[in-house]
């Protein structure tokens, strides 16, 4: 019993019937799983190692042994598309993480604190928000250097002004409730309060902002890779792909249009699932999204 209501539950939460009512984000989504299945079982999917050259077939054009063609040095650009995919769904994972675990508590204990405390942490929120994303990611992976962590690290910090605005504006308006006065009056402390009551009522909107910028994530360390302060080679990127082969675009085209229109999918698909998140979870939204779903039902019945 415990386990069919639970189930039903999820069946009928929200969250889910928006999403499942969107028939365009339900294909972003199965897109999403196909990509990310594959660049997990990349050894299994992959049809070429990515990093074995032949000189003598560089620069191939899409064949049926090489759908995408080979790359300057001879490699399979399907293969190194399937391996990069790793390298870019690790960056976006990671860096979001990054971003929204430092955002969120520096966010929390502005909100909390008030006072000083509040306005040095904004004010140093604001001066990095000045800075465009794209280029304070390269300032700080340029005194990091290259390599996967550090890309991670660099793409994360640059995103952390974003999550602490919004969990203070979050903070500021959940600890004037009721039932957060109730708690107070009750002996719980601010840390309890903060910890129990407030923290928990943030997270859904950080949830949205997380879904959204794995894609501008995603998007950075390509920009970054494409720059040549990115994952370093020979290791597939499709940043990094597209920053070998743009000099072929006369030639050989597909080899740098194949990895910069895996990298628009990808960020398009996850753009999508947040719109639909951020739709699902806003409280003023509910009223017209329940009217479009239900219509929705009853067109189909």
């Amino acid at each position: 019993m415990n386990r069919k209501s639970t189930l039903s539950k999820i069946k009928d939460s929200r969250v889910v019937r928006v999403i499942f009512a969107r028939k365009s984000v339900v294909f972003c989504l199965c897109v999403l799983a196909v990509l990310i299945l594959a660049s997990i079982a990349a050894p299994l999917v992959a049809p070429y190692d990515p990093y074995k050259q032949d000189l003598k077939g560089m620069l191939q054009g899409m064949s049926t042994q090489h759908i995408f063609g080979t790359d300057a040095m001879g490699r399979d650009v399907l293969s190194r598309i399937i391996y990069g995919g790793r390298v870019s769904f690790t960056v976006g994972l990671v860096s979001v993480l990054i971003a929204g675990t430092a955002g969120m508590i520096l966010g929390l204990i502005a909100g909390m604190a008030g006072g000083l405390v509040d306005a040095v942490i904004m004010r140093v929120m604001d001066a990095m928000m000045s800075v465009p994303m794209i280029i304070m990611a390269l300032f700080l992976g340029s005194i990091f250097g290259k390599g996967l962590g550090n890309i991670c690290l660099a793409i994360g910090i640059s995103m952390i002004p974003s999550y602490a605005r919004v969990t203070r504006g979050q903070v500021l308006t959940v600890r004037e409730m009721d039932y957060v006065t109730a708690g107070t009056l009750c002996g719980a402390s601010k840390m309890k309060n903060a910890v129990s009551h407030i923290f928990p009522n943030c997270v859904s909107s950080n949830i949205v902002l997380m879904t959204m910028n794995l894609g501008s994530a995603i998007l950075n360390e390509a920009a970054l890779s494409f720059l040549g302060m990115g994952i370093n080679p020979p290791t597939a990127s499709w940043g990094g792909m597209v920053n070998d082969s743009y000099k072929y675009m006369g030639t050989n085209a597909v080899i740098a249009i194949a990895p910069g229109l895996f990298i628009m999918i990808v960020v398009l698909c996850f753009n999508m699932v947040g719109d639909a998140l951020r739709d699902a979870m806003d409280p003023k939204l509910r009223g017209t999204l329940g009217k479009k779903v239900k219509r929705s039902k009853g067109k189909k019945g």
